[in-house]
């Protein structure tokens, strides 16, 4: 192998190695996602609820009484969806459609809505009501603490 070759090869190796440690967090560990947020981390949240804190339970995402029964309320910037299909009872989903994964838009008449296309999943278990998507929402772990909803 001749040397200009061996050092077209080497910088190709030290630029490969460059790109791979700018991906990472800075900490030796995997780039951050949008899953969740690093314990301790706070985020901007939907101006629909109370302001966002960290604790070790998660992520607040709202107040209880923010949600209401039969009803439910979107998250856009954790791409979550929280219903209230009876008193007490806190449901949590992707918000995310099924279909084309546009963000869903609103909660109603006991319906998660998507504006791009128009289908509607029920607030009890993200079932399909109506299409064109045919799966349902996945759920999204959260716990309720208090009077407050943690996105776990």
């Amino acid at each position: 192998m001749d040397t200009r070759r061996r050092s077209v090869l080497a910088a190709g190796a030290a630029g490969a190695v460059a790109l791979v440690t700018g991906c990472g967090d800075g900490e030796g560990g995997e780039a951050p996602t949008n899953e969740a947020p690093r314990e301790g981390a706070t985020t901007p949240k939907d101006s629909a609820s109370a302001s966002v804190t960290a604790s070790p339970g998660g992520e607040e995402l709202a107040r209880t009484a923010d949600v209401p029964v039969g009803g439910g309320t979107v998250f856009k910037e954790q791409e979550v969806v929280v219903t209230q299909p009876t008193s007490g009872q806190f449901k949590a989903f992707s918000a995310i459609c099924t279909h084309q994964r546009c963000l869903v838009g609103s909660v109603s008449d006991g319906l998660i809505n998507c504006p791009c296309h128009g289908s509607k999943f029920r607030i009890e278990d993200a079932s399909v009501a109506a299409g064109p998507a045919t799966r349902p929402l996945p759920p999204k772990r959260i716990t309720v603490s208090g009077d407050s909803i943690l996105l776990a």
